[in-house]
């Protein structure tokens, strides 16, 4: 810094036949100048011993390049500013600026480095198994806490940036010290933010959803897609998104089929004739599960749950490894068994039947001549 704040005041005296001003921005933009050379220089260096060695470590050094180059950026302009010959008012209100960027750089810097650290710890849990309960606990966890993290160090870098403003902070320090209206009003404007932030705190640790999970809200079936630091994304069967308040899955009760494992029990109801044979069936539904991809191998049934006037109810129970298998599965059977039924057994498919009653001889009787005419062919005939 020594060299450069030295190559810059040999430069200002070079200089000096020209107004301050211009001199200044000059100045300026060397040292900008010189930091992005920098700045590039070191990325190049470390590309050629980490890219292709460590190419991980490379890629952290990547995702920070613009903090890095923020960082340079300012070191360069505290070098430059007693330098450059600014006015006072002018020196003074850069100075700010510089204490501005710095700490919103720090802010970056922390968010960044969270987010990798984050990446890090989720390196080695996978969503795309079967059995994924583990992986979805903990990258639930991990990114609520990161979502409220991130809201946390937002707030926190701008409050820091604002007060470094006079009025601000005097306004802050009163607001603080006071219990009044001011606070009370504060308090009210601030509930969604810290109901929110602690909603998902909370979902974090005790984990009523998780990324992934099926789940019915508002008697629509769908699987968690996103959760953020307001609200949950929520992925509909047939692909329209339900956008729900994070506060909703601590205050409202809903259903979630994938709690502690992603298997589920499907059913599938046949409305069949008293005279379906109920084992023959039983058997069928057997061979058509065990060819089937989608089951699991554990769980397989039938029984009568029901029989009603002209029907009988046959549950078919079968077992799945997950959501979207076991409605596969469910239809599969369906199609399956009532194929099977009209080609093989026509007789156990739901029938109408019809019975006359007549209430005395008479209404035989007048029956009767209604059939002989009926019976009696035609004249051409005889």
């Amino acid at each position: 810094m020594n060299s450069l704040q030295e190559q810059l005041d040999t430069v200002k005296s070079w200089l000096q036949w020209l107004p301050n001003p211009v001199v200044a921005l000059i100045i300026v933009a060397l040292a900008v100048l010189a930091a992005y050379a920098l700045h590039r220089s070191v990325r190049k260096a470390l590309r050629h011993l980490l890219g292709a060695r460590y190419p991980y470590a490379f890629s952290i050094f990547t995702r920070m390049r613009g903090v890095t180059q923020l960082a340079v950026l300012i070191i360069a302009l505290i070098v430059a500013l007693p330098v450059a010959p600014f006015t006072p008012a002018t020196s003074q209100w850069l100075t700010r600026l510089l204490l501005i960027a710095i700490i919103a750089m720090i802010g970056w810097a922390a968010l960044t480095a969270l987010q990798i650290a984050a990446d890090l710890y989720l390196r080695r849990f996978r969503l795309d198994t079967e059995d994924n309960l583990l992986a979805r606990k903990h990258v639930t966890q991990v990114r609520v806490l990161m979502r409220s993290a991130d809201v946390l160090i937002v707030v926190i870098t701008v409050a820091a940036a604002l007060m470094t403003f006079e009025p601000v902070r005097q306004y802050g320090v009163s607001l603080f010290a006071s219990a009044g209206v001011a606070g009370i009003v504060a308090g009210l404007a601030a509930r969604p933010v810290l109901s929110n932030l602690f909603a998902g705190v909370q979902l974090a640790m005790t984990q009523p959803i998780r990324i992934d999970d099926a789940v019915i809200v508002e008697n629509e079936w769908g699987t968690i897609e996103e959760i953020t630091s307001t609200y949950v994304v929520v992925r509909l069967w047939d692909w329209r998104r339900m956008i729900v308040p994070l506060t909703y899955f601590i205050e409202k009760p809903f259903q979630n089929w994938t709690r502690e494992t992603s298997a589920l029990l499907g059913s599938a109801f046949l409305y069949l004739d008293y005279r379906a044979p109920v084992g023959v069936i039983r058997d069928k539904l057997k061979e058509i599960v065990k060819e089937s991809k989608n089951w699991d191998g554990n769980i397989v049934g039938l029984q009568v749950t029901d029989a009603k006037q002209s029907t009988i109810e046959l549950r078919c129970l079968m077992s799945a490894p997950s959501a979207p298998q076991a409605f596969d599965l469910r239809c599969e059977v369906r199609e399956k068994l009532i194929d099977f039924l009209s080609k093989e057994h026509p007789e156990a498919l739901p029938q109408c039947r019809q019975i006359t009653f007549f209430d005395d001889a008479r209404d035989l009787a007048k029956d009767e001549p209604r059939a002989s005419m009926r019976a009696k062919p035609p004249a051409s005939s005889r």
